[in-house]
């Protein structure tokens, strides 16, 4: 069944069984269409804080996938994860219930909303997704929010407001963004990644100019003039486009960049004209481009300055994004979810901004396709830190048929040592852990629970 096909099944009433409930896209979804009238069930391998907190809202989980969990449904939706042999699936699909993807579930809801923000690119999308929301409900525009992760000020990844608008963050990978129906796009930078399912850097390309494409003649395209990748993406759009940047040939472009301690204050400028001055409370020089691309949104859509300043001021980050965890052995201990070269490098940078004597990063390479296409980029970005530890890579949705270990890394870069569990990795940062180092635990796996691991021992301080 098409696109078309599913929005007549999202209304109140209808029953609806989710397969693999408990992802972060997952429980928001479930969540937002529980809040709709829409009866819920779902499944999960396991038992998570995703799954206690559904079924706190009213919403039944079972763990295990079995085909007596779809009878009864009027539809199925599955996470990107579940493939056609998931009993559930092949239950559902011989009694007649329809199959749908999670991100068609998203395309049917975001056609309801007269302002639909889809904000895309290989780094930056949750940083930027979040920031967006700082500024809308800084406006009072009680937005409907999807994010990959969980923001402070909404404790949680996800709300559902009655305003006209709806953010969110917007995958390329399988195309699940081509589902949506975009009215605001933001391409913040194209790069090779999820080769496992893209051909190269062209085809990632082709694919986010199809999604440009499907902005309506009057909605938005909001483009990273700096990123080459992304300006590469939309050479042959067809409707005009809007560039953000640093760079002053951009639309929107910052002036007067000064910084205090590692934070950036700056002036947007949107077309010659001062539109607000921005003063972040997050690191690095990429915030500055995530903060102009959530300022064009919000002058794309006339929201006021003032608005924009105060959002982005208010943000302090969300979970797994350069998060402080806390202190042990008087090293500091920083968490990020960081897992493609280029946002190890943005990281470290960042990491040197803070003025620790050491930078011992715990890296956990995520799925053996990305370690292979990507691996001499990840050479090159883990001889920055001082020490460099790395764990075991995190197969996530992969079967390990290539062939590759961290330990591969770990001969390439002087010094690395590696690690086949994250116990003993944490045994290891016990024993070299000192006053002064900064110590990140950085990877889309599990890896933070090492920085956890410390944290709960007998030596934890309380962070400052």
């Amino acid at each position: 069944m098409g696109l078309s096909d599913i929005h007549n099944y999202i209304r109140p009433g209808m029953r609806a069984h989710l397969v693999g409930i408990g992802g972060v896209s997952m429980c928001a979804l479930a969540e937002v269409l529980h809040q709709y009238g829409m009866v819920i069930t779902g499944s999960d391998m396991r038992d998570s804080g995703a799954v206690a907190h559904l079924r706190e809202v009213g919403i039944p989980v079972s763990i295990g996938h079995r085909p007596e969990n779809a009878a009864g449904a009027d539809l199925l939706i599955r996470t990107a994860a579940a493939h056609d042999d998931n009993p559930e699936i092949q239950a559902a699909r011989a009694m007649g219930i329809p199959v749908f993807e999670r991100a068609s579930a998203w395309g049917s809801i975001m056609r309801s909303y007269k302002n639909a923000i889809c904000i895309a690119g290989t780094h930056g999308k949750t940083t930027t997704t979040s920031m967006v929301t700082h500024i809308f409900m800084e406006a009072g525009l009680d937005p409907t929010v999807m994010i990959g992760g969980t923001l402070p000020l909404l404790g949680a990844g996800h709300r559902v407001g009655k305003g006209d608008s709806i953010i969110l963050e917007s995958c390329e990978y399988c195309n699940s963004f081509l589902r949506f129906f975009p009215t605001v796009a933001v391409i913040l930078n194209v790069e090779e990644d999820h080769l496992d399912f893209f051909q190269d850097l062209q085809d990632i390309q082709h694919s986010f100019g199809a999604f440009a494409n499907l902005v309506p003649k009057e909605g938005h395209v909001l483009v990273n003039a700096d990123n080459p990748g992304a300006m590469g993406a939309v050479s042959s759009l067809s409707r005009p486009f809007t560039t953000f940047g640093c760079s002053e040939e951009a639309f929107v472009h910052c002036q007067n960049l000064t910084w205090d301690g590692g934070l950036p204050a700056f002036d947007i400028i949107c077309g010659g004209s001062f539109y607000a001055r921005a003063e972040l409370n997050v690191l690095g020089a990429h915030n500055v481009s995530n903060a102009l691309a959530a300022a064009a949104v919000a002058y794309a859509l006339h929201v006021p300055g003032d608005a924009a300043a105060r959002g982005l001021s208010g943000f302090h980050g969300t979970d797994r994004r350069f998060q402080r965890k806390g202190v042990f052995n008087g090293a500091l201990i920083y968490d990020d979810y960081a897992h493609h070269p280029s946002e190890l490098h943005v990281l470290l940078e960042a990491a040197k901004q803070l003025g620790c004597s050491r930078i011992i990063c715990a890296f956990q390479p995520h799925t053996y396709t990305r370690t292979k296409a990507l691996f001499e980029d990840f050479v090159r970005e883990l001889q920055v830190p001082d020490i460099a530890l790395l764990a075991e890579i995190y197969a996530a949705r992969e079967q390990n048929t290539i062939g590759i270990s961290s330990r591969d890394l770990a001969e390439r870069i002087p010094g690395a040592r590696y690690f086949a569990t994250l116990p003993e990795l944490a045994a290891c940062l016990r024993d070299i852990a000192r006053p002064g180092d900064l110590i990140l635990t950085v990877g889309a796996g599990d890896i933070y629970k090492v920085g956890d691991a410390l944290l709960s021992g007998e030596n934890q301080e309380t962070a400052s």
